[in-house]
Parts: C-alpha cells; sequence; structure tokens
C-alpha cells in the first residue's frame, strides 16, 4: 500500500513541480529585471529546491564518452556483450587498435544490487578505462522487469556470476564492490567444486558483508535484530500500475534510500540548505557539484523481494557463509574449495556501512588459496563510498588493484613478478 501511495503523492505534486520550475526559469531569465536582486535569486533558488527535492530521478548515463591512453583522447562506446532479464553485460569499448594498445587485463566491475543503479560506479570505470578492458554488470530495476520475466533470488544471483564468468573463458579479474562480495565467492566456490575452470584469475573484494558478526554496524544490528520476517511484513510491496513489472513483488528503492538517508539526515538536510545559499550566491560550481552528487545519490531501483529477503537472511541474520552452511540450488558452499584464485580485499577506515573485518574475513575463510596469494588493504580515512570512488581511491586503492590484477594474469604475471 505505502508504494501505491507514494506513487500518487508524487503524481499530485507533478502540477507544482511544474510550476516551480516554470517559476525557476522565468526568475533567472536575465531580461527578467528580478533576476539581478536577492529577492529574485531567492525565489528561483527556493523553486529549484523545491523542484529538486519532490522529482523522480532516473537512471543516470554513465557518460564516458571518451578516455585518456598515453595523452591520447579515445573514443569509448558502451556494447552490450551478455544479457538476461535482471542484468546487462557492458563493456566499454575503446577506439583504439589492438596492436597500438598492447595486451591489458579485462576487469569486470560487480556492481551491488543494493538500490542504487551501476552508474554509481562511474568514477571506478573512469579509473581503470586507460589501461583496462572494463565490463560492468548492469542490473535492471525491478519494477521494469514483467512478471512474465520470472524471480531473481539468491541462487539466480550466482548463476548469473557464474555464466559470466564462464562468458570469459575464466579470463578476467573481478571487482566486486560491497553486496556482490557474497555470491561472487559463492559462485566461484561453486565451480572450484565441480571442477569447472572457467573462474577468474583474481577477485577484489571492497567492503563486502562475507560475515557480518565481525564490527556490526548498526545496518547489521538492524536486520539481524528484525529478522527476514518483520521486513517481509513492513517493507516488502507491490510495483503499482502503470509500471512494466505491474504486480511483481519488491523492496521498493525509494524505501532504501530513505534508509541511507535517515542514517545521515543532517548531512543531507544541510546540503539541501547549501545549495539553496550557492544558488542565491551565483556559486554556480559548488551548486552543479551538488546536482551532480544527487543526480546519481536520489536516483534508485526496487530489488525483487525473493532476493532481497533472502539476502537479509541469510548473510545478515544466519551468516550462512562464514558458519560454512550456506547453499546454493541444495548444495553447500564451501569456500575451501576455491584454490585458483588471487584474493585480495579492502575496507575502508570509516566504513559504516561495512564494519572493519567483515570483508577481509574472506582471507581466512579461503583457506585453499596459498598465503602468497592473498592480500588485505585498508585505506586510511575513507568511508563505504571511498573504497570504490574518490581521490583516495584513485591515488591508493587503484593502484595496489592494478599490480594485483597484473600478478595474476597469465600474460602479464613474468613481468609483474620481477617488478615486485
Amino acid at each position: 500500500m505505502y508504494y501505491q501511495i507514494f506513487e500518487m503523492a508524487h503524481a499530485a505534486f507533478k502540477p507544482a513541480r511544474a510550476m516551480a520550475d516554470t517559476c525557476r526559469i522565468m526568475l533567472q531569465h536575465p531580461f527578467n529585471p528580478m533576476s539581478h536582486t536577492p529577492v529574485g535569486r531567492s525565489a528561483a533558488a527556493a523553486c529549484e529546491v523545491f523542484e529538486r527535492t519532490t522529482r523522480r530521478y532516473g537512471k543516470p548515463a554513465f557518460d564516458l564518452p571518451t578516455t585518456l591512453i598515453d595523452g591520447e583522447t579515445v573514443a569509448v562506446t558502451e556494447e552490450i556483450v551478455w544479457e538476461k532479464p535482471f542484468c546487462r553485460l557492458i563493456h566499454f569499448k575503446r577506439d583504439i587498435e589492438t596492436a597500438k594498445l598492447g595486451y591489458q587485463p579485462k576487469v569486470l566491475l560487480v556492481a551491488p544490487m543494493s538500490g542504487h543503479f551501476a552508474t554509481l560506479l562511474r568514477g571506478t570505470v573512469e579509473t581503470f578505462l586507460p589501461d583496462h578492458e572494463v565490463y560492468i554488470t548492469d542490473w535492471t530495476d525491478a519494477r521494469d522487469v514483467p512478471v512474465m520475466g520470472g524471480s531473481f533470488d539468491l541462487d539466480d544471483y550466482i548463476d548469473y556470476m557464474a555464466d559470466i564468468f564462464r562468458h570469459f573463458g575464466g579470463d578476467l579479474h573481478v571487482f566486486s564492490v560491497c553486496q556482490p562480495s557474497v555470491p561472487v565467492m559463492a559462485a566461484i566456490a561453486h565451480m572450484e567444486a565441480i571442477g569447472d575452470r572457467n573462474v577468474p584469475h583474481s577477485v577484489v573484494l571492497a567492503g563486502g558483508p562475507i560475515d557480518t558478526r565481525v564490527s556490526p554496524t548498526a545496518v547489521n544490528q538492524l536486520a539481524e535484530k528484525k529478522g527476514a520476517d518483520w521486513f517481509r511484513r513492513n517493507v516488502i510491496h507491490s510495483v503499482p500500475w502503470p509500471s512494466v513489472g505491474f504486480g511483481r513483488k519488491v523492496y521498493p528503492g525509494f524505501l532504501q534510500l530513505t534508509g541511507f538517508m535517515t542514517m545521515n539526515l543532517d548531512r543531507h538536510m544541510k546540503a539541501h540548505k547549501d545549495l539553496f545559499f550557492h544558488l542565491v550566491d551565483g556559486d554556480g560550481d559548488s551548486a552543479e557539484k551538488h546536482r551532480e552528487f544527487h543526480d546519481e545519490y536520489l536516483a534508485v531501483m526496487d530489488l525483487t523481494a525473493e532476493f532481497y529477503l533472502q539476502t537479509i537472511e541469510s548473510v545478515f541474520v544466519e551468516h550462512r557463509l562464514p558458519r560454512g552452511v550456506f547453499t546454493h540450488r541444495g548444495q553447500t558452499i564451501d569456500l575451501t574449495k576455491i584454490k585458483n584464485i588471487g584474493l585480495m580485499t579492502v575496507e575502508g577506515e570509516k566504513d559504516d556501512i561495512t564494519g572493519i573485518g567483515q570483508c577481509s574475513a574472506a582471507i581466512g575463510l579461503c583457506s585453499g588459496i596459498p598465503d602468497e596469494n592473498k592480500q588485505h588493504f585498508e585505506c586510511p580515512k575513507v568511508g563505504h563510498y571511498g573504497i570504490f570512488n574518490g581521490s583516495r581511491f584513485r591515488s591508493e586503492i587503484a593502484p595496489r588493484m592494478r599490480h594485483f590484477f597484473r600478478r595474476f594474469d597469465p600474460v602479464t604475471a613474468a613481468a609483474t613478478a620481477r617488478d615486485y
């Protein structure tokens, strides 16, 4: 019922949003004398803040038309190389001859399915584009998949991962950001157990909830306290008409966003207040930074109910993977079966979503991987977002990942060993 009320409220505000946006345009027009007065600028700023806080933010574009390789600007195009109802695999194809470029490792960015779109990793893609063949999992908003498209649960997620690995014949390196860490490791363990050699050369897990019993955060404690049944009763809703996924049971993106924002409500309120004053003062650069961040942050997607509830129960409440009782299609997942990959974990000192030690727990659980093929890095002064984006990611985390990928790539391993 909440979903229907949300949609009705959004529709009810549409005329007011249109009027506010029209007033803003009129008040900001240079031929309007009011645009040059404090009153006019304040009114225009108020109209923009109102319109932005009541609009629905659609899926952003990656908007990466070029990259810089050895000082040369190279065109980049997005091509879909693999697709299923709930995911597309996008390749950021660079318009440069392979002979001129030389060999560069393939990197798969596994974007989190936790409310935001894969474009949240735009900066991550941009960082790796100059020296890697970059691919990313572009998850589909559940409200855009018709009921006849079938269900999507945690078992399906693991199957998707295994299928993607097989698509590359195992010739790739994986960067799993937060939530996907559990299904990624489960897929690899399952493949190793059945003798499937198409596992990646190396895997980097960043802020993954491998063992949420370690340094539990407020998010972990809430999930464990409430239990899956509470979430089933209180946050699962049906997609309303006229969405394509009408009737599908989902965890709505707007509820997830509400949870994100209430964790740091003062910060978000201050950000919108600052936007108002930036607009009044004519500080266009600061206002544009706010727009860019919130256009991404406020764009959210729905998750299928079955996937969300299984994740809550198995990862955050029952801790099945670290306890050795996690199953996939009835088969127990044993992380000790993983032997043929390099494993690196990354954590942020100030991460308030995934506590310190939750991700690095994978190092100990994957006892079948030789110690020399495992590595951990805790990045100082960064939170959850900073472990895959931002200046510290580019300067401290990404260089370590580049080296790690090349160390375990069959083509570059010999050269990397000499430089190590």
